[in-house]
């Protein structure tokens, strides 16, 4: 293991969660309770990556306030090397959600201000350049401005790296359209796959082709408890998840989703492998109230992987 194996830009904020303790009723006050902890999808899957056993390094900008010094203080609990640009005299961003008594989303608000200050110029820092230069992967979320993204991701596809992307969601996926064609693989739901193509889809084997012709060479699809559908360049495949006998929370599943198939692929494996493992660690990560799980280990990713099925080759 190096240092700088993996690098990771984009979000690193306070997520802020309330819970409904019954049914929820919609436009009235609801009972329930209240969770706050460091989150970000980019921040997410470094957390994740670093537990896994690789070493990561996280950019993100951040605030000089109580929130930033609990980002902070969650990259050394996790091993993750923190390289924050800090803004002294700014908000270290954050996003507030209102989660249903079942795990589920009801609505969410992001205040991510701050990440517009990530300019393109700031990749030129050359603590910045090295962390590209040094990586094997460089995964960046839609948090970013999108001319960052397509920066980044120019920049990091020049040599033979993994680069990927999370997509955040049907707002901000949008701001990987310039940058599309440089990615290896990009993480999303069928509401952020609907965004990037402006299309609707009923079955997952639909997806990868109306992605191909977006622009995008590969990718991961989830739906729910439904099929999932993974593709690269030459290959499709297809898998249901496992039953689980109850949801903690749904926020940060898809970061560890992308965290276990990225790991995967860094070992070597196929894309059907590598869904497996995402799948799996997806899996720990819905059974946490965490977005990024403490239970996240090599260990329990294989008993978890014992869960999943193989996934269908359709192509």
């Amino acid at each position: 293991m190096t240092e700088g194996e993996i690098a990771v830009f984009g979000g690193a904020h306070i997520d802020r969660r309330g819970r409904i303790s019954g049914a929820t009723a919609p436009g009235s006050s609801n009972p329930g309770t209240w969770f706050e902890e460091a989150g970000g999808g980019g921040f997410n899957a470094a957390r994740n990556l670093a537990r896994l056993g690789h070493s990561v390094r996280m950019v993100s900008t951040r605030g000089g306030d109580a929130a930033g010094e609990m980002v902070t203080a969650a990259a050394a609990a996790a091993g993750v090397i923190d390289t924050p640009l800090t803004f002294l005299d700014r908000q270290t961003p954050s996003y507030t959600a209102i989660i249903e008594n079942d795990g589920n989303l009801v609505i969410a608000l992001a205040d991510m201000d701050l990440y517009r200050l990530f300019s393109p110029r700031q990749l030129q820092r050359r603590a910045l350049r090295d962390a590209i230069a040094d990586s094997r992967l460089v995964l960046t979320d839609a948090n970013l401005p999108e001319e960052t993204i397509a920066a980044l991701v120019e920049t990091a596809s020049a040599d033979r790296r993994i680069v990927a992307g999370i997509a955040v969601s049907p707002a901000k996926v949008v701001r990987f359209l310039p940058a599309l064609s440089n990615l290896g693989f990009l993480f999303m739901n069928e509401a952020e796959a609907r965004a990037l193509t402006g299309k609707d889809c009923p079955d997952a084997e639909g997806w990868p082709p109306l992605l191909r012709a977006a622009g995008l060479n590969g990718g991961v699809v989830t739906r729910g408890g439904r099929a999932v559908v993974a593709f690269d360049r030459n290959s499709v495949c297809v898998a249901t998840p496992p039953a689980l006998p109850a949801l903690a929370d749904v926020t940060g599943a898809g970061d560890a989703l992308a965290s276990g198939f990225l790991a995967a692929r860094l070992a070597g494996h196929g894309l059907d492998e590598c869904l497996r493992h995402g799948m799996a660690a997806a899996g720990i990560t819905l059974l946490s109230p965490l977005a990024a799980s403490e239970q996240m280990s090599q260990a329990n990713l294989e008993q978890a992987l014992a869960l999943v099925p193989a996934p269908q080759m359709l192509a």
